[in-house]
This record gives C-alpha cells, sequence and structure tokens, in this order.
C-alpha cells in the first residue's frame, strides 16, 4: 500500500538493483543512467550505502557492491542445487574415509563451512555449517588444528562466486595426506561430471 512506502529505501533498493548485472564497476553517470537519479542525489544515497558496506568507492572513482550483500546471503543455508551436488559426495566421502569432509568458502578475510559430513566415530573433528575461523595468510583455508591436520583441495569457481575448497580434516596421526588428496580429486571429478548435467536433468535422476 502506498502509506507503507518509504521513498529514500526504495530509492537506496533502486541503486542496489542497477549492481544486479554482468557489468561489476560503475561511474556516477552510468548509475545515473540505470537509476534516472540525479548525481547529487546519488553520491547522497551512495554515501549511506556505502557507510553500511553495501557498496565501495575504488581509488578510480567507480563503484562496485560491498562485503554486506553477501554477508547477509551467507547467512542463509547453501543453495538447494550447490546441496544437492555435493552434500551426497561429502557423506560418502566421509563413510569412505573415516574423516570429516567439508566445503569450504571464503568470505572476505574469513572461511567459513557451507557443507560439512560427519564420520561416525567419536575421535574426528567437529566441523558444523556457518562455523568458521580467519583466512590465512596466501588464501590457505585451513585453521590451526592442535592434534589434528586438514588436506584441501581448490575448486574452480565461475567469475563472482567465493573461491571453495572440499576439505578432510581428522587426528594428525590417522589422517594420510596422500591418500586424502587422491580422494578429494575423485570428488572433484565427480562434481565436474555433476556439473555438466543441467538442474532439470540432475532433479529428473
Amino acid at each position: 500500500m502506498a502509506q507503507d512506502r518509504v521513498e529514500a529505501v526504495e530509492r537506496a533498493l533502486t541503486v542496489l538493483e542497477a549492481f544486479d548485472s554482468p557489468q561489476e564497476t560503475f561511474t556516477l553517470a552510468e548509475l545515473a543512467q540505470a537509476t534516472g537519479y540525479y548525481k547529487s542525489t546519488l553520491l547522497r544515497l551512495l554515501g549511506s550505502l556505502a557507510r553500511f558496506d553495501y557498496v565501495q568507492r575504488a581509488t578510480d572513482g567507480r563503484w562496485r557492491l560491498g562485503h554486506t550483500p553477501l554477508r547477509l546471503a551467507r547467512r542463509h543455508p547453501p543453495s538447494r542445487h550447490l546441496a544437492a551436488r555435493v552434500q551426497p559426495l561429502l557423506e560418502h566421502l566421509a563413510a569412505e574415509t573415516g574423516e570429516t569432509a567439508a566445503l569450504l568458502e571464503a568470505q572476505g578475510e574469513r572461511i567459513e563451512v557451507r557443507l560439512a559430513a560427519l564420520p561416525d566415530t567419536p575421535l574426528r573433528h567437529d566441523l558444523r555449517p556457518g562455523s568458521g575461523w580467519p583466512l590465512a595468510g596466501d588464501e590457505d583455508p585451513r585453521p590451526e588444528l592442535p592434534g589434528g591436520a586438514m588436506v584441501v583441495r581448490r575448486l574452480t569457481t565461475p567469475p563472482g562466486e567465493p573461491s571453495r575448497w572440499l576439505a578432510l580434516s581428522g587426528p594428525t596421526g590417522r589422517l594420510v595426506t596422500e591418500r586424502a588428496s587422491a580422494a578429494l580429486a575423485d570428488v572433484e571429478r565427480a562434481l565436474v561430471a555433476r556439473s555438466a548435467v543441467s538442474p532439470s536433468e540432475e532433479a529428473a535422476t
């Protein structure tokens, strides 16, 4: 209803909608053309959005999305398509190796567990979806695990999507790096094969 509308909020949302485009960065003139707003109005709206990191201004003056939209999106469970493709493979991997299998994802300067499968053993690395830790240097997603170890394999992700890794983790004396690396490579090959199947075809199988 008209009385429920807040014009300033709708204008800010219109600016954010302009970033729903293959183009990653925009000049002020390009945003003005996309939204129909005057540049002076846009600057006020962008200033407010930037304070909450919904948008960021680069050194060259171009605007891009900030970290907040992605952070809020990651509060929700993984998409059904992602979970449907990856979770069964993680469950099989955990059962086959006896170690914790997980899908890790980079979120700014943090790593988050998106999906996880635990082995049926009391001595295990207890990872849960939503848990996370700071990203180490050189984009190393592994956390410090006293008495434990983690082997990871980076996945190829489409442009614009965050970095992701498959991971196996468990007690140091039990986790064999070579065997874990080979198992992760097998899972990656299975994921590539599943990615070649369209969502509709996958649902029918």
